[in-house]
């Protein structure tokens, strides 16, 4: 009832514009009678109007009045919406709605009123706004801003625990009481989930778990307030259960069983074990334990962060010959649960592990990793050090060898025989080296007779004690000079020296001079070092530009011992400041060392045994080429025996035209040396008026008469046929004997002695035995 009285109230009660009272004055000139200005005002009633009328149009809002009193006054009003929604009748001021109002839509109109006169349309009031103000109906009902909200809760929460909020908003006037007023209501869902007047969504049940139902969809509905007839909307809400670590893990077997060879590196592994937590990944904490067996000391069970499972590792080396099984009994549980949620009466999770041992065929195993051994460098008669023992960790218990693998530095000097026993082929200097170590290795020796493949490795170590065996050796200084006129107690040189033997903290080096009688001393520092200085001054470089000067040098050993050293110190000239101006360079000693000198030697026998080689194999090659000759080559070679030129096609090597003269004109050849080689006559006695050339004829006449391999080789055959372009025409002394020439060769012996061969051919009968 209060709120139609309020209705009423506010169509009834009188405004004005700009506040609720406008009021204006207008002066009016009517044809220059009256200059006095009369105050005039606006009157008209408050403007309201509902929407959504159902009237038919239009619909009259009110009523614009001024207090002008003319009868030709006429209302019009202006503004956005004027003559089209709303227009005033001209006369009497009424304003009429000529569309139906939605308030939702635009909730006021401004307009503007003027009054004129219709003759010359002239103000007669000054213009005034008003607005015209659309009244709510609620005629809307809430609307929720989207259809689906999602929210998110954890599992096992409490009553009244905040999971979500959602929205409706109502499009009617808020200023009116319960037009806008939005209540909500679960209508599905409602036995786990409740919601406030605004919005806000709590849980209405206290043991929802996540592993029981995860997800949960409600609807809320959303309507006007209560009392009210608008009309509502639903929406939907899916809740999801967030995972609490609130489940210990479960083994998915009572027992589990394993075998695992028993050369399993320590820290391999041996098997897996594997559980089910039903809680979410990120939730599985699992820790494994052992509860029962006596042999946690032998085993570790570590879970795996990505798959939960449990993974056994060995802490020691397994043997199969101690131990063949392991038993024992493990629990997992997850020390991260909740224990405000834990679920009362959840069982102990435990399991029996058994791991079985595999017997493998096993190296070798050393009573030690590594040996020591101490002895003295150079003692001869130490040849055994000790020995190395290995035994086979299986049931067969072969018998071991043993070998060395391994030397530093490389060479004989340490050996081990097939028993294990550390020998020395020969005393050790430890000047070469302080310490010799070997790898050791033992085999397993099958049964028949060969190496197993299988070995195992101990370090042998080998520390050479040091003998005082070494005498001092004087570190060689710069070239020490000294001025020719230096002074009595001039330093010199600094000189030490170094042992190649141990030399103990307090260890030092006593210096001295092997004679007195020189011009220097010696003066010692007792830090292992000793000057050198002048003794008595004045050098003279005439008499000895260079000192040689012996040192001893003793070292503080047992026995100790002592080197002499020569020291070369140059004698030079220097200026007033003592600076050396001028000094001779002692000549270097060039020597070759005795490598060197083996290297030279080696390679003169390598040079020399080559050349060797070289010739017997040139004379092998030309006996083994004249035993392989054919019969036909031997002939041939009786062709180019005595070369007696190019043929008679051959007119470069000689003149021939010479022995034409000759012949022709009888004349005497001055003695000449010949341009041609003088023929080598054969060794041995040859017959009085003889030649060479015959001699070699009737030596080749024999052997082929004597070849019964071929039918005889007629000489005269190769010698009889020499060219039928020659102008000295033939030569040959094979057609001598029955030539019809007559020309007289006489005049061959006045040549000389080159010509003597020919003279005898052609100048001389043929001798009775001369048988061709």
């Amino acid at each position: 009832m209060s709120h139609l009285f309020l209705l009423f109230s506010l169509f009834l009660a009188p405004a004005f514009a700009d506040g609720g009272s406008q009021k204006s004055a207008q002066t009016l000139c009517s044809n220059d009678v009256s200059h006095k200005r009369q105050k005039r005002d606006w009157i008209w009633n408050q403007m309201h109007i509902k929407e959504e009328i159902d009237t038919p149009l239009p619909h009259h809002v009110g009523k614009i009045t001024s207090s002008v009193r003319n009868n030709n006054a006429k209302y019009i009003i202006e503004g956005e919406y004027a003559n089209t929604i709303f227009k005033v009748e001209e006369t009497s001021g009424d304003v009429y709605a000529f569309e139906r109002l939605d308030r939702e839509k635009k909730a006021e109109y401004e307009l503007t009123a003027l009054i004129i006169d219709r003759t010359n349309n002239r103000s007669l009031e000054r213009p005034s706004k008003f607005i015209i103000k659309v009244y709510d109906i609620n005629d809307n009902a809430p609307v929720f801003v989207q259809k689906v909200f999602n929210g998110s809760v954890p599992e096992m929460s409490p009553v009244g625990t905040s999971v979500t909020k959602v929205t409706a908003v109502d499009a009617d006037d808020p200023t009116v009481s319960g037009h806008a007023t939005v209540t909500y209501e679960v209508t599905t869902g409602g036995e786990y989930f409740t919601i406030d007047d605004s919005g806000v969504i709590y849980t209405k049940e206290p043991n929802l778990d996540r592993e029981t139902k995860s997800t949960y969809e409600i609807v809320v509905q959303a309507k006007d307030a209560p009392g009210f007839s608008g009309d509502s909307s639903t929406a939907t809400v899916i809740i999801t259960l967030s995972d609490i670590n609130d489940n210990f893990p479960v083994f998915k077997h009572s027992s589990f069983h394993f075998k695992v060879p028993e050369n399993i590196s320590v820290g391999g592994e041996v098997g897996r074990v594997k559980v089910e937590d039903i809680d979410e990944p990120q939730h599985r904490n699992t820790r494994y334990s052992f509860i029962q067996g006596e042999f946690r000391d032998t085993f570790d069970i570590v879970a795996n962060p990505y798959t939960n499972e449990g993974i056994f590792r060995p802490k020691k080396p397994l043997d199969f010959e101690t131990v063949s099984e392991y038993r024992f009994s493990i629990e997992a549980t997850d020390p991260t649960v909740n224990l405000r949620h834990f679920k009362p009466g959840n069982p102990r999770s435990i399991a029996t592990v058994t791991i079985e041992v595999t017997d493998v065929d096993e190296p070798p195993v050393f009573t030690k990793p590594s040996y020591e051994f101490k002895v003295r460098e150079n003692h001869a008669e130490v040849k055994t050090l000790g020995s190395v023992h290995a035994e086979d960790p299986d049931a067969a218990k072969r018998k071991i060898r043993y070998i060395q693998r391994r030397a530093n530095p490389n060479g004989d000097y340490i050996r081990v025989s097939n028993n294990g026993v550390i020998q020395l082929p020969k005393p050790l200097d430890r000047e070469f080296s302080s310490s010799y170590n070997i790898t050791v290795a033992a085999v397993e020796i099958l049964e028949d007779g060969r190496l197993s493949d299988r070995e195992s490795h101990a370090h042998v170590h080998v520390i050479v004690d040091d003998v005082n065996d070494n005498a001092p050796e004087l570190v060689s200084p710069e070239e020490p000079r000294v001025c020719e006129n230096a002074a009595p107690g001039k330093v010199i040189v600094r000189i030490s020296a170094v042992d190649k033997d141990e030399t103990s903290p307090r260890g030092f080096f006593r210096y001295s001079l092997a004679t007195e009688d020189s011009n220097f001393s010696l003066i010692e520092n007792y830090d292992n070092t000793a000057n050198i200085t002048v003794k008595y001054g004045q050098f003279n470089r005439e008499l000895a530009k260079f000192h040689y000067l012996p040192v001893l040098i003793s070292d503080n050993g047992d026995p100790d011992l002592t080197s002499t050293n020569t020291l070369v110190i140059s004698v030079c000239k220097c200026n007033e400041k003592g600076n050396f101006t001028f000094c001779e360079e002692r000549a270097k000693q060039v020597g070759v060392s005795i490598q060197a000198l083996v290297a030279i030697f080696i390679c003169i026998f390598t040079i020399i045994v080559i050349a060797l080689l070289i010739l017997l194999r040139k004379r092998h090659k030309k006996d083994l080429s004249g035993l392989g000759r054919s019969v036909a080559e031997i002939h041939e070679q009786l062709v180019t025996y005595d070369e007696e030129g190019g043929g008679e096609m051959d007119t470069t090597s000689y003149d021939v035209s010479v022995l034409n003269s000759v012949r022709k004109n009888g004349l005497k050849a001055e003695a000449a040396p010949s341009p041609y080689a003088q023929v080598q006559k054969p060794p041995g006695n040859v017959p009085p008026g003889a030649g060479g050339m015959e001699m070699m004829i009737e030596v080749k006449k024999d052997e082929a008469d004597n070849d019964r391999d071929l039918l005889p080789y007629d000489t005269l055959h190769i010698y009889g046929y020499e060219g039928a372009e020659s102008i000295a025409e033939s030569l040959s002394s094979l057609g001598s004997g029955s030539s019809d020439s007559d020309i007289d060769y006489d005049f061959l012996n006045d040549w000389g002695p080159r010509f003597k061969m020919l003279a005898e051919l052609y100048g001389s009968e043929p001798s009775e035995d001369f048988v061709y």
